[in-house]
């Protein structure tokens, strides 16, 4: 999710990006969409964002949620074959409230893998975190646009809803490269207000 931004008309990108040959195809996923959004808001300020003072700094400052909008959640697709069961399966057997409490930083890894399923089952803590590692990746596209994002100064920031393990998408991906992770639930203790 990015956040909503207002768009000023513009008859040019001033970023140089152009559509790929696989923009429709990504522009069906909503994740990249809003990203696109947030790259034309960047780009249509830049005329406002030269005029502050002879400042690097260009305007808007971007947030961006990380998962599926430039990461892969590994939850979907993932997670629900490593335990054996389907995704409906899984959200019918996981504890309601476990995963958003490990997100908001309330409870640790150990509180994770005794509440996660409501009956209490014991899993394979690491191999979870395995399996979620793998799954990492750039949604295909972004990591281009980020850099183009970052080449043209703009500032970014993670604005997301995310445990701890952050920490295992930074190492997979480096992230931090283009994005600080400014805004995580898990150091927060709070989450990002959802769109109503």
């Amino acid at each position: 999710m990015v956040l909503p931004l207002q768009l000023l008309p513009t008859n040019h990108f001033p970023l140089n990006l152009k559509p790929s040959p696989n923009f429709q195809r990504m522009a069906q996923n909503l994740s990249y969409t809003n990203c696109l959004v947030a790259a034309a808001a960047a780009a249509a300020s830049t005329a406002n964002a030269n005029t502050n003072g002879g400042r690097n700094r260009k305007l808007p400052v971007l947030l961006f949620d990380i998962m599926d909008t430039i990461v892969r959640d590994p939850f979907y697709h993932d997670v629900p074959p490593f335990f054996g069961m389907s995704f409906k399966e899984l959200i019918e057997c996981k504890h309601p409230t476990a995963w958003m409490e490990f997100e908001k930083g309330m409870i640790d890894e150990m509180e994770l893998t005794r509440k996660f399923f409501k009956d209490g089952r014991h899993f394979d803590l690491e191999g979870l975190k395995s399996c979620m590692r793998r799954g990492y990746s750039y949604i295909d596209g972004i990591e281009a646009l980020l850099c183009a994002l970052k080449q043209n100064n703009y500032e970014m920031h993670a604005f997301t809803n995310y445990p701890i393990w952050y920490s295992m998408i930074e190492e997979a991906l480096n992230i931090s490269r283009y994005i600080s992770w400014t805004f995580c639930s898990c150091i927060m203790g709070m989450f990002r207000k959802e769109e109503t």
